[in-house]
């Protein structure tokens, strides 16, 4: 396994391919994510464990968004069973899988553990709790002493995770490394990237910016139209939207795998179950 170093460029490259592969399926991405987020939700209900559960199943989800996007970008349709893909590849694969599952759940207890100690807990409750964020319990949580300290905190750590977390899966899954190693190798490939990765973190900061500014004006727009009917609108526009954006967003992972690794052993296709990525 070799890892290539990119120029600043091509993290804008992997935010423009993202959007392109998505386009070629659109329905067929976001519903892949739907259910993938829906069995983890189901999950997510059993008592007791089903947090924790869910929380040990979002790497998996991630290598599905993955197997989709590779699909679609060689004009294959992506189809609902992709979400058993990563189950049927080897039980090896499988305890590594859960593995990683493991040390992101570890993750993100550890995250909730340390912003709690800045704001008492009201981070993680909002983060881990499925209530909507109104304006009024937005202001009264900026307000709170130590809030700010704890959301900023928060981001840098997660940001941290998802180093660690970015290239894992795809590592155990397509060249059969150790949970450890994957972990240290999606690490090294973000550091030596920085620049690139910096550059399509920009990218897509900026794709939500503009987007959010498209929303708003399609809400005023309809506010004219449709007067108080346009809460509704709106509610749906933005669920659409967030779905769109995301979708793009876990689409264009399989393309900075791509960029960072050489296929393993000389091979010019990655395999996961029946689904083969092609390199270039």
């Amino acid at each position: 396994m070799k890892l290539h170093i990119v120029p600043a460029s091509t993290g804008l490259h992997w935010v423009k391919l993202g959007m392109q592969t998505f386009w070629r399926q659109p329905m067929a991405l976001t519903a892949l994510l739907f259910l993938s987020m829906a069995a983890v939700s189901l999950l997510g209900m059993l008592p007791v464990i089903g947090s924790y559960l869910a929380l040990i199943l979002m790497p998996t989800v991630f290598l599905v968004m993955m197997l989709g996007a590779a699909e679609a970008s060689q004009d294959r349709i992506p189809r609902p069973s992709l979400i058993l893909a990563p189950f049927r590849s080897g039980q090896s694969r499988i305890q590594a899988l859960a593995i990683l599952g493991l040390f992101y759940m570890l993750g993100i207890l550890l995250i909730v553990s340390l912003t709690s100690l800045f704001d008492d807990g009201s981070l993680a409750r909002l983060s881990l709790s499925n209530d909507p964020i109104t304006p009024e319990v937005a202001e009264e949580l900026v307000q709170q002493p130590g809030f700010q300290i704890a959301l900023w905190s928060g981001f840098v750590l997660y940001n941290l995770l998802a180093m660690l977390m970015w290239h894992a899966p795809a590592l155990v899954q397509w060249h059969g490394v150790s949970p450890v190693k994957a972990v240290f190798f999606s690490v090294v490939a973000c550091v030596r990237n920085f620049r690139a990765f910096f550059m399509y973190a920009l990218g897509w900061l900026g794709l939500a910016i503009a987007a959010g500014l498209v929303l708003s004006l399609v809400t005023l727009v309809l506010s004219l139209l449709l007067g108080s009917a346009v809460a509704l609108a709106a509610n749906i526009l933005t669920i659409m939207l967030g779905m769109g954006l995301v979708t793009m967003f876990l689409t264009s992972a399989v393309f900075t795998f791509r960029d960072c690794f050489s296929p393993p052993d000389g091979e010019r296709s990655l395999h996961v179950d029946d689904v083969t990525y092609d390199y270039k």
